[in-house]
């Protein structure tokens, strides 16, 4: 990594992600080849304002379509292998990708608590569709979509768990629907988690309750207008039944609302998808998938000299921005595993996740993470480039990849992150060139006084370069606190008379840097403690919340009327439960 980012880098994000492609090689290649009870909760209806909005919006639409002019196709179950058994039993699968697989039925009355207006409007669905009693049954799997006769499916993959090879892994939770062609023309794959037990469910019961589900549907879909590529959601629906779940893995079993949420992606296929098959020394199927992968996804590298390293090169890119996006806005996966990275470079599986608050680096919302914090924010674009080297490791195993091009495609991966971070840096500062010294100051400062991260940042926008006072405006007082001792608040002091001195040299005009500064620094993010006030709330029958709060984080760079409470950071106290969530869904 280049030196005049070293420190900023280090403190942000942690150590730098700089791996010796000789070391990782060896650690990677080492590991390769060896290798219900029915609930009955109040039903309430979706909220009228959104569906009111959705009914207006979708009336200027040309055409749509209900349930039953769906049109549903595979290319997935059409153009590979898949296991020849359809008995959904649990079993080690071989020479597949894909096992057949139907949602299971709860037998209970399923009803919708939310849904995406975007991603109706992107399928060209009707909203009036979406209240109709037949889409929660859809879409829970409470019965088939009209018509279709494409073959519903469990995908087949592996990969590394918190850094050791877990073998087969699989759709333990989620049933495959097909594909569905946009208003564009693309294809999104649609799935639905929580619909029931797979081959490939291990000794999980294959449902998932409301309190994840939300989670999983605001998270995608707020990650989408904060501008970070990502998965999205198209509903959500309860149920009707109930499911057990011991939340922190402590013998304190209690039985939660069960939901469903269908979630959409131009492709679900992980890095574990290439390693599974590698591992197994199931050399074909390894090309196959990246043919797949080139045909379907990466077209423009059909007939070039070396597709596949083409293929690798442009997943370590846009998987360079995904990460340094995700560091720009204060977004904590929680489970970087390889079986939880596209081979889109898009955010997926939305499980324990978080958005850092009190900013500190080592911060994991995963608290079955807290003792090695290998996913802590300040680790992620390490274990991405980690991730990357064992997708690479497939590649090269079964010949498909040069190691020496694998080598030199991974070493770029520091240089592409430099560049994206410091920009994406420069931006949250207003700064039309990346300046080291100021953004370690100042993360060195947010760091000691734990101040709010996006608060923060969004209130740098506030600051007056021709003001010759050294009071720490006012948006900036109220962001790092009012209870600071005397040295800690000469020491913002001291950074904000570097930072206007900055801002003068560079000469922008305040207009122009404050419109390059909110567009880079939200004002709203999914903060784990409204999100659980939306949770409790659908628990009980209300669903009020969900939708509003889906509705201010649609505008998560404007400044909302009567939206205070949207900003508030999260109590000092950290609640099991809330800011910190296990891996249990």
């Amino acid at each position: 990594m280049h030196s005049s980012v070293t420190s900023s880098y280090t403190l942000h994000c942690g150590r730098q992600a700089a791996f010796s492609p000789t070391y990782m090689w060896r650690s990677l290649f080492a590991t390769g080849r060896s290798l219900t009870t029915s609930l009955r909760l109040p039903v309430a209806s979706v909220d009228k304002r959104c569906f009111a909005m959705a009914q207006s919006h979708a009336a200027t639409a040309t055409r749509l379509k209900s349930l039953e002019d769906l049109q549903i196709t595979s290319s997935y179950t059409s153009e590979l292998p898949g296991d020849p058994e359809t008995e959904n039993r649990l079993r080690q699968v071989e020479n597949a990708f894909w096992s057949a697989a139907s949602p299971t039925p709860t037998q209970t009355d399923p009803y919708l608590v939310a849904f995406s207006q975007e991603m109706a409007e992107e399928l060209q669905l009707d909203p009036a569709d979406m209240t109709r009693s037949l889409f929660a049954e859809v879409f829970t799997g409470n019965a088939p979509i009209p018509g279709s006769t494409s073959q519903t499916y469990a995908m087949r993959y592996g990969g590394h768990q918190f850094g050791s090879w877990a073998g087969q892994l699989g759709d333990g939770r989620v049933v495959n629907l097909g594909e569905i062609e946009g208003r564009n023309g693309q294809k999104w794959e649609l799935q639905l988690k929580g619909a029931g037990k797979t081959p490939y469910s291990r000794m999980a019961d294959g449902r998932a309750v409301i309190r994840s589900s939300i989670r999983e549907f605001i998270g995608s879909e707020a990650m989408y207008h904060l501008g970070v590529p990502t998965s999205r959601a198209l509903s959500i629906a309860g149920t009707g039944a109930s499911v057990v779940r011991d939340m922190f893995y402590t013998g304190d079993i209690k039985y939660e609302p069960g939901a469903v949420v269908c979630r959409m992606a131009h492709s679900w296929v992980r890095f574990g998808s290439f390693q599974l098959p590698a591992a197994l020394e199931e050399n074909d199927l390894v090309k196959q998938l990246a043919d797949y992968v080139i045909k379907h996804h990466y077209s423009h590298l059909q007939g070039k000299p070396d597709p596949y390293l083409g293929l690798l090169q442009e997943v370590i890119s846009r998987t360079v921005k995904l990460v340094a996006k995700w560091q720009a806005v204060g977004f904590t996966h929680g489970v970087l595993n390889t079986d939880n990275m596209s081979i889109l470079g898009d955010t997926i599986d939305y499980g324990p996740f978080g958005f850092i608050e009190r900013f500190d680096p080592n911060f994991t919302p995963n608290t079955t993470d807290f003792t090695g914090r290998r996913y802590a924010f300040r680790n992620q674009p390490q274990v991405v480039q980690w991730n990357l080297m064992a997708l690479a490791t497939s590649l090269v195993t079964v010949g498909l990849v040069e190691k020496e091009a694998a080598e030199d495609a991974l070493s770029l991966f520091s240089q592409q992150l430099n560049t994206q971070y410091t920009a994406n840096m420069a931006a949250k500062l207003g700064l039309q060139k990346y300046n080291k010294d100021i953004a370690v100051d100042l993360l060195t400062n947010m760091y000691e006084d734990k101040t709010d991260f996006t608060n923060t940042f969004r209130s740098l926008a506030g600051v007056q370069p021709e003001d010759s006072s050294d009071d720490l405006p006012g948006p900036l007082q109220e962001a790092v606190g009012t209870e600071l001792t005397p040295e800690r608040q000469q020491a913002w002091k001291q950074w904000l008379g570097q930072y206007k001195a900055a801002l003068k040299i560079e000469g922008q005009s305040y207009e122009q840097r404050v419109q390059t500064q909110n567009s880079a620094n939200p004002c709203y993010i999914p903060r784990n403690h409204l999100l659980q006030t939306g949770i409790e709330q659908a628990e009980a029958g209300d669903f009020s919340e969900v939708n509003r709060l889906m509705q201010v984080l649609k505008k998560p760079y404007e400044q909302q009327e009567g939206c205070e409470a949207y900003t508030e950071p999260a109590p000092v106290e950290v609640r099991m439960g809330v800011e910190c969530l296990s891996c249990s869904s």
